[in-house]
């Protein structure tokens, strides 16, 4: 039998290898290296900078030869090749390493011959309506000339069609020197093979900037813009150069201005390629000209500027690494790349004299730490070792960059490091954004933003959300904000004959403990909870959800994590963030103040509707679901209470968690019970439903009741949090008090028949807590609604919060003061891809009151996303690939002796895609669970999906079942049905099939690892007796 050799086992923190040699591929050396998830940087060739520096080093493997390339890399475990340079993108290296299965970030061949070709790119522009400069595109030197003293414009930007290092481009003064641009490149080959077409352009007149994209090859996220130097002195003098320096952001380009350079340019582009059959995944670099007419493409560039790269990724907040895989993924919609705000950039190159013309190489360099040690950032370029020291190898030398709180102090911090670099008779420029100063110091008229009202945060936070939002669509909705209104298609969602059912709210005073504290995300789950689980109380699913967000001044990052939050929420609940408004009004709030309101849209089946009220009966049992606190109601008596305790929001609680603060615990947000309980609401099971919100326990239970019955509650049956029980004492409240004002730690209360009592808890019971906590009874003359009892009692002798380290085991069919700690079942999931289920499995195993734990996950392939995500949750993870055994016996062997190794218990099968031996599964078995995308006995086997669509069936879903040795045979655990509809294609089939994975694999994880149920010796399901009544 194998054993385990080293090279099987892999860590999941990446090697990069950067293609380039320049201060650019530096750079981006440099802040890949500060990804957490990043191992090594190799750079090839690379230069003194990259050499044996921290995580980065040099490589000296061939980047022209890809196919060698490909190997050095799958040899070296390289996870990622990122590629700075144009000439490698336009020789087709992105497409030779993609090919051989190395991830490799930047456009195509095809799609690279934007930059490659001017000829290619002007013709693209002209086809796609592009904004650019009038144009003729010549082989023939005389034609171009002709062109030039015949054009009705001035015709006197000369361009080398192919690629010239930056240097390819000649603004003549008049046309005797354009014309004799276009001899020197055709007749003199000054720029060689790359002035073999020549583009003649119209001179245009304005200020030139740079703005770059990522792009996915669908949606682009746009860099802040920046402003390149090419002439070699200050004052815009001298010859052309590849850049001498470099600043962001532009002051010159407004917010404004910044969206209609995305929309009319950069989208435009990027739609443009799809739409030829070459979609533009990287970098998209635009050179723009602000004409008077609006901006206007000069050329574009397939990559990262030069130097404009060492001023945009010091103001990259996100993690560069973590970009590239989300534009690599086609996730840039939903994965929005975060910039510094409040900070300016500013780089200054240094040169070798004599530059751009012929220039000594060998000279020392000197004084480097010292300059980094001042906090700029040094980014070589043409530098080499010798003998222990740093020498010049080329003309553009190095960079030094400043990153400062605004452009004249960063300005001014770049040339003091310059100054104190020891590089004798170096070249560099001193007034690098000297147009941005001159913008910045003109006289501006009154604007809007003057009164108090920034549109252009506005916008921008427009810009930040759309993303978010976007990433809530369901069948019904696209959630693609901007619109006057938002449409919402019921028939698409799949309802027959729908009851509408509306709900809006806000988050009371809670407001003002996230304002206080400085945590504003939690918020946004407060908003959506608080509406949503109100339209649940009528047995409709959320549909669609709108937010108003008032304040006096907008702040952009709040409020990005607030509206960040309520997405992410909308995600949660199933419904789609449709719209919102931002109402920004000077005067009206405090500094630091907003307010929040929510509303949201739900649908009935007219049969489905609650509560049923002539079906709610005397004898019914009420089932309470745990809330995960205060909520969002009574937050002004809270904080009276906290004044009266002189306790601060950052002082230790004295209740909740160990380590927590009394803000953190108070800003748990709101559960959202919408996914949960909405496949039990269509069951029928329940009668009525009550959201326990303002007025509490005696308030809103009564809400869905028929007068003549009345509700009798045991406080005792259920876990009441520690905060109700400090608040009860702090306060000295009242019984009745604290039942008016609080949920006291039941979010929603379910009325159900005794006979089906058992069932709904067990269903409730696998993710989240819930007890059978009363009954109703015939309403007595003089007799209260709502009785509860014990509540007293339980308030003074509430315990701690479970510890996240242990699940809760039920004693008597209570949580409470009787639950006892006991040890989490250990867990390994085996997956082959993404791991969507094992992320699902993963936030299951994460709640406190799981009774598994994940501690292994196994891939039968290496490199896979799955593997990533288990790593990142800090997840122990194996490959044990499959293609390194001689027989399945030997390599099901092996992943038994990984999971003895690791103590498992219980094993997952998550989308792996190997069938294992009988001899395996017989030792697992009752052991060992799997999920299929059908309602099995249907539909065994693969592309269960399509079988469904052709057999006509109208209902399919998913199924987690023991695996047994025939395939898809073992005893079912879990179920969940979807609907199909008669609009339905695989792919959305699929995807649907997909959520009910993730809802039905956890709750069945959770009922085998608590032991409420197991396979019994017969191949049947066995359900553990429970006792609660």
């Amino acid at each position: 039998m194998r054993s385990f050799t080293a090279d099987r086992y892999f860590t999941m923190a990446e090697k990069v290898l950067v293609v380039g040699s320049g201060g650019r591929e530096h750079a981006l050396a440099w802040k890949l290296a500060q990804s957490p998830h990043v191992q090594q940087v190799l750079v090839a060739p690379g230069n003194a900078g990259t050499a044996n520096c921290g995580k980065i080093s040099n490589s000296e493997v061939s980047v022209s030869n890809h196919a060698i390339l490909a190997q050095f890399c799958k040899d070296h475990h390289v996870g990622l090749v990122v590629v700075g340079p144009e000439v490698p993108l336009a020789a087709g290296i992105v497409d030779d390493l993609t090919a051989a299965g190395v991830p490799c970030f930047g456009p195509s061949a095809k799609a690279a011959q934007l930059e490659a070709s001017k000829s290619f790119s002007k013709a693209f522009m002209e086809r796609h309506g592009l904004p650019t400069a009038r144009y003729g595109s010549f082989t023939d030197p005389q034609e171009a000339c002709n062109y030039i003293r015949t054009a009705d414009f001035p015709a006197l930007v000369v361009k080398a069609s192919g690629l010239a290092a930056g240097k390819g481009v000649i603004v003549a003064g008049e046309q005797d020197e354009a014309c004799q641009a276009v001899m020197d490149i055709m007749k003199d080959r000054a720029f060689g093979s790359a002035g073999e077409t020549v583009v003649v352009e119209e001179l245009l007149e304005g200020e030139e900037v740079s703005c770059l994209c990522f792009t996915d090859g669908s949606s682009v996220s746009p860099m802040p813009p920046a402003q390149d130097h090419k002439r070699l002195r200050d004052g815009d003098l001298g010859p052309n150069t590849g850049g001498m320096g470099a600043y962001c952001p532009t002051p010159q380009v407004s917010q404004e201005l910044l969206q209609q350079i995305r929309e009319t340019v950069l989208q435009k582009t990027v739609d443009g390629m799809r739409e030829e059959g070459t979609p533009y995944v990287g970098v998209l670099y635009a050179g723009l000209m602000l004409t008077k007419q609006g901006p206007k493409v000069l050329e574009f560039n397939c990559r990262f500027g030069d130097p404009e790269c060492q001023v945009l990724l010091p103001l990259l907040k996100s993690d560069l690494y973590e970009v590239i895989l989300n534009t690599v993924n086609g996730k840039l919609a939903s994965n929005a790349p975060v910039w510094h705000q409040s900070s300016s950039a500013v780089t200054v190159v240094m040169a070798s004299a004599g530059y751009p013309g012929s220039y000594k190489k060998g000279v020392e360099i000197t004084g480097l730490s010292q300059v980094q040690d001042s906090g700029l950032q040094v980014f070589h370029a043409g530098t080499a070792l010798k003998e222990g020291g740093i020498v010049s190898s080329g003309g553009r030398v190095l960079t030094v960059t400043a990153v400062r709180s605004s452009l004249e102090t960063a300005l001014h911090a770049a040339n003091q490091g310059v100054a104190a670099v020891g590089f004798p008779g170096a070249v560099y420029r001193r007034d690098i954004g000297h147009r941005a100063v001159a913008h910045l110091s003109q006289h501006r008229g009154l604007t809007y933003k003057d009164s108090g009202v920034d549109i252009a945060a506005g916008n921008k936070l427009v810009d930040m959300i759309k993303p978010l939002a976007k990433a809530t669509s369901r069948p019904g909705c696209n959630a693609e904000l901007g619109g006057f209104a938002g449409l919402f298609d019921l028939k698409a969602a799949g309802f027959v004959d729908p009851i509408l059912v509306s709900g809006t709210d806000g988050v009371g005073t809670k407001l003002k403990i996230a304002q206080a504290c400085g945590q504003h995300g939690g918020l946004g789950q407060d908003l959506v909870a608080m509406c949503v689980n109100d339209v649940l109380a009528q047995g409709a699913e959320p549909l669609f959800f709108l937010d108003y967000f008032s304040c006096g001044s907008l702040d952009v990052d709040i409020a990005a994590s607030v509206v960040g939050g309520i997405a992410k929420a909308c995600g949660l609940a199933g419904c789609a963030l449709l719209g919102g408004e931002t109402a920004e009004m000077p005067g009206v709030y405090a500094p630091g103040e907003y307010d929040l309101a929510g509303f949201c849209v739900g649908a009935v089946e007219r049969g489905a509707l609650l509560p049923r009220l002539g079906d709610v009966a005397e004898g019914d049992l009420l089932i309470g679901l745990a809330s995960s606190g205060v909520h969002s109601n009574g937050f002004s008596l809270v904080r009276k209470v906290l004044e009266r305790a002189n306790l601060s929001y950052s002082a230790p609680a004295p209740f909740g968690r160990s380590g927590q603060t009394v803000g953190e615990v108070l800003l748990t947000p709101t559960k959202i019970y919408s996914r949960l309980l909405l496949p039990i609401l269509r069951s029928g099971a329940v009668k009525a439903y009550a959201h326990i919100t303002g007025g509490g326990l005696l308030e809103n239970i009564p809400r869905v009741l028929p007068q003549e019955l009345a509700v009798d509650l045991d406080a005792s049956r259920w876990s009441i949090p520690p905060v109700f029980s400090w608040l009860h004492k702090e306060g000295g409240l009242s019984e009745e008090e604290m039942a008016r004002t609080f949920n006291c730690g039941l979010g929603a209360v379910l009325v159900v028949a005794p006979l089906d009592a058992q069932r709904v808890l067990r269903q409730l019971q696998a993710p989240e807590e819930a007890w059978i906590v009363g009954s109703l009874a015939h309403k007595q003359p003089g007799v209260e609604p709502v009785v509860v009892r014990n509540l007293k009692h339980s308030l003074l002798n509430a315990g701690p919060a479970p510890s996240a380290e242990l699940g809760v085991e039920q004693n008597d069919g209570c949580h409470g003061a009787s639950s006892t700690p006991h040890k989490r079942t250990r867990v390994a999931v085996l997956i082959s891809g993404t791991g969507t289920n094992l992320q699902a499995l993963m936030e299951q195993a994460k709640r406190p009151s799981s009774s598994a734990e994940i501690v292994l996950v196994i891939s039968n392939r290496p490199g896979v996303q799955g593997l990533k995500r288990a790593s990142l949750a800090g997840i122990q993870t194996r490959v044990v690939d499959h293609k390194l055994y001689g027989s399945r016996a030997e390599f099901d062997g092996t992943i038994d002796r990984v999971l003895e190794e690791f103590g498992v218990e219980l094993v997952c099968l998550a989308g792996f895609m190997r069938i294992l031996t009988g001899t395996f599964v017989k030792k697992w078995n009752g052991k060992l669970l799997n999920i299929h995308p059908s309602l099995l006995p249907s539909f065994k086997g693969v592309n269960a999906q399509k079988q469904a669509l052709q057999a006509g069936v109208r209902v399919t879903g998913c199924t987690v079942h023991f695996v047994a040795e025939e395939v898809d045979a073992g005893a079912i655990i879990a179920q969940e049905a979807v609907p199909v509809l008669g609009s339905d294609e695989e792919e959305s089939l699929c995807d649907r099939i997909r959520e009910a994975e993730h809802r039905a694999f956890p709750a069945a994880l959770e009922l085998v690892a608590s032991g409420a149920v197991r396979l019994g010796e017969d191949g049947h399901i066995t359900w553990k007796s429970n006792s609660q009544s």
